[in-house]
């Protein structure tokens, strides 16, 4: 698989489908671009192109100067696949790049779609939220109970031991400096701005962005849907493939000319 040569970083990335409208992947904290293999089959099979990759400090891409905007590479990303518009697929961590990106380069995002994520809404009334509904004993839980749900580690072990894979293969080892921060703060007012239609679900069971908190963000945002595929914790993506790809092509599929 090939690497895109950008500012500070090469970023490895795969493409699959080489026809259609393109679906660009964001991961989680805990991922990489193997986080979507569990997509990439119903996307190509519904006739998508689809984009995946290791974002700078993640899985095979390599940072070659420090820190920087997430959302920058997404755009030097973008420019060197000659990609002009396309919908944004993204979870978690994934979720905080997608919303700043789609705020600051809106002429590019046909659609986005925000899963189980913190969205990084800096007002203090959310941050009150975050801290009632995530303290520290959910932080400080093995990572695999913090973010796969309970239903599916009762009956699928195989799945989660692939996720731990996945997550032990995913963050490189830097310093605090190195780490990649927003363009902006993103806020209630910026969201209530924004004019791309939005698509924002979560796992019943996610400890870390329950259903409750996501739903504050997504009443902010003019052209949101919200959905919540029951029982599925932080990596619903991963955990209800068939539930949550289902309601992600149809949503894209209603903006998708």
């Amino acid at each position: 698989m090939p690497y895109a040569d950008i500012p500070g970083a090469r970023l490895w990335f795969k493409e699959t489908g080489q026809h259609g409208t393109p679906v660009v992947f964001l991961h989680a904290a805990s991922g990489t671009n193997d986080s979507w293999g569990l997509q990439e089959p119903a996307f190509i099979e519904s006739g998508y192109r689809c984009i995946a990759y290791d974002r700078k400090n993640w899985g095979r891409s390599e940072s070659v100067t420090p820190a920087g905007s997430a959302g920058d590479d997404l755009e030097a990303l973008a420019q060197h696949l000659g990609l002009n518009r396309f919908h944004l697929v993204c979870t978690a961590l994934g979720g905080i790049i997608g919303l700043d990106y789609a705020v600051e380069y809106p002429d590019r995002v046909i659609s986005l779609t925000v899963s189980s994520s913190f969205t990084g809404v800096t007002d203090q009334s959310y941050l009150d939220v975050q801290t009632r509904l995530r303290p520290p004993e959910i932080s400080n839980l093995p990572i695999e109970l913090r973010e796969v749900g309970p239903s599916y580690r009762a009956v699928n072990p195989e799945g989660v031991a692939e996720w731990l894979r996945i997550e032990e293969s995913s963050r490189h080892e830097i310093t605090p400096e190195e780490g990649q921060s927003p363009r902006s703060a993103m806020t209630y007012a910026r969201l209530a701005a924004m004019q791309t239609p939005v698509l924002m679900l979560t796992g019943g069971a996610d400890l870390l962005s329950p259903p409750s908190m996501m739903k504050l963000v997504a009443d902010h945002i003019p052209n949101c849907r919200f959905e919540v595929v029951p029982e599925a914790g932080h990596a619903a993506f991963h955990e209800e493939p068939e539930v949550w790809n289902k309601l992600v092509l149809e949503f894209i599929g209603q903006h998708d000319n």
